[in-house]
């Protein structure tokens, strides 16, 4: 039987994810590995993990706004995110918390209504304005350290999914229920 790596969330944890109504997400190294892959032809590839895009549909279709603040311009991101249907997709930029700070003005949240979910440094800011601040496993370990909550999956392999899961569970939402089409 597999192991339900939901069971030992603390409760501080799933109070904090309760109250989630936006999901930010870094890409490199969050919703990707974090290599950078060019082909000879100087175009960017990225790899993304279906498990992580159907948990930030899931999300959605339960009534939490996913957004995507990244540092970086990469048009697979885009295409990635036009493909799973969110709209709030912010690139090149470099501050990310004032970012944050602005799309939760433009949704009416507060901070303690966000979770923003990375892996490096230039995460923490919009991390420590976050009411759930999720590190990946192979986070930079100062940003593991400042973060809420830690998956057990890196970032590109299953941690957003991970994230997403937490949150539908929080929320009294059945993390295993096949979503409707």
């Amino acid at each position: 039987m597999p192991i339900n790596y939901l069971t030992d969330v603390p409760p501080d944890i799933l109070a904090r994810a309760a109250n989630i109504r936006v999901a930010v997400f870094d890409v490199d190294g969050t919703l990707t590995d974090g290599r950078l892959w060019y082909g000879e032809d100087g175009r960017e590839t990225k790899v993304f993990h279906v498990h992580d895009g159907l948990g930030l549909k899931r999300l959605k279709q339960n009534g939490v706004v996913v957004a995507i603040i990244s540092a970086r311009i990469s048009h697979p991101v885009a295409l990635r995110a036009e493909e799973l249907g969110i709209e709030h997709v912010y690139q090149a930029q470099d501050n990310k918390a004032a970012c944050l700070l602005e799309l939760l003005d433009a949704l009416n949240l507060t901070t303690e209504q966000a979770a923003f979910v990375g892996d490096d440094l230039p995460d923490l800011p919009p991390m420590k304005l976050a009411g759930l601040a999720v590190a990946v496993a192979n986070a930079h370990p100062v940003v593991a350290e400042q973060a809420h909550w830690q998956t057990a999956k890196s970032g590109g392999l299953g941690a957003a999914r991970e994230v997403c899961d937490l949150i539908l569970h929080a929320q009294g939402k059945d993390a295993a229920a096949v979503p409707s089409h």
